[in-house]
């Protein structure tokens, strides 16, 4: 078997039917899964009746992205896993081009492919610098390559290098897991590539559609700081909250007064709550 793909699904039922649809018939040797965490949107017997030839793994309850991904991959059988999202269709040859960019770049360990829009525009997929790496001093000098990291919508990695790792972190619920496993793969002496040839269509956020923007934003400041706390230093992550801190100061100041001359004071007071936020969290 030369790829394992791995989908994450919570309550996306049509879009990971045509994310199915495109896998299915792409070129490859290559073996799916589905862990669905708990969706109430039929989504797990819609796949099995559209998609028999994919396994299935239904929980019980909403285990997270990195811990439902850890769990087929303890089972995956190829030589590369793709951890691709649901809200995304590939191409013919995406899988095949993406196992022919790894077999010829022994050193990169996981890589990310061209992400694109449903209109075909480039999506930023790739980063070179970790979130808050600019307060840093000498974290990062040790890991390999330039990339820090590429979008977790489509990634393929080693299998057995995932298994040295252990898969992702299950710290993370949501959001931070594919930053923080592209360190531990740069720690272990491995590049992050990103396969220009290779395509992905990307519709992005469609498990978050009903989350407050407060909220939202809560679990991906909770992640960052997750992230920090791993990999960072204490006397880096203090720097990091008082530059949050300082910006959310400024920036209550200049919401709260453009607030009742805005047209979009909805808009505007969601920004007002994500700084209170972050304001809290930073606060000593």
């Amino acid at each position: 078997m030369n790829i394992s793909v791995i989908i994450v699904s919570y309550n996306t039922a049509a879009l990971t039917l045509a994310c199915l649809d495109s896998l299915y018939v792409a070129e490859g040797d290559k073996e799916i899964f589905v862990v669905d965490n708990a969706s109430t949107d039929n989504s797990v017997a819609a796949i099995r009746k559209q998609h028999p030839e994919v396994a299935i793994i239904a929980n019980s309850q909403n285990r997270g992205f990195g811990a439902a991904n850890n769990q087929a991959l303890e089972i995956c059988r190829g030589r590369y896993v793709v951890f691709l999202n649901p809200d995304t269709t590939i191409k013919l040859d995406t899988l095949t081009r993406a196992s022919l960019f790894m077999n010829s770049h022994p050193d990169v360990g996981l890589a990310g492919a061209r992400i694109l829009n449903p209109n075909g525009t480039l999506q930023e997929s790739v980063s070179y610098r970790y979130p808050g790496e600019k307060f840093t001093r000498g974290e990062t000098s040790g890991l390999k390559g330039r990339i820090a990291c590429v979008l977790g919508a489509f990634m393929i990695a080693r299998k057995p290098l995932l298994n040295e790792l252990n898969g992702f972190d299950e710290d993370f619920f949501l959001y931070g897991e594919d930053q923080d496993l592209a360190w531990r793969v740069r720690e272990k002496g491995f590049s992050i590539g990103y396969i220009e040839d290779a395509d992905v269509f990307h519709w992005g956020g469609q498990s978050e559609i009903g989350t407050p923007p407060v909220a939202l934003f809560e679990k991906k400041i909770n992640a960052e700081y997750l992230f920090y706390k791993k990999h960072y230093r204490r006397d880096t992550i203090e720097r990091i909250k008082r530059a949050e801190r300082l910006k959310a100061i400024f920036r209550l100041f200049t919401l709260k007064i453009s607030l009742p001359f805005s047209a979009k004071k909805t808009l505007i007071q969601n920004k007002i709550d994500c700084y209170r936020l972050t304001y809290k969290m930073t606060n000593p």
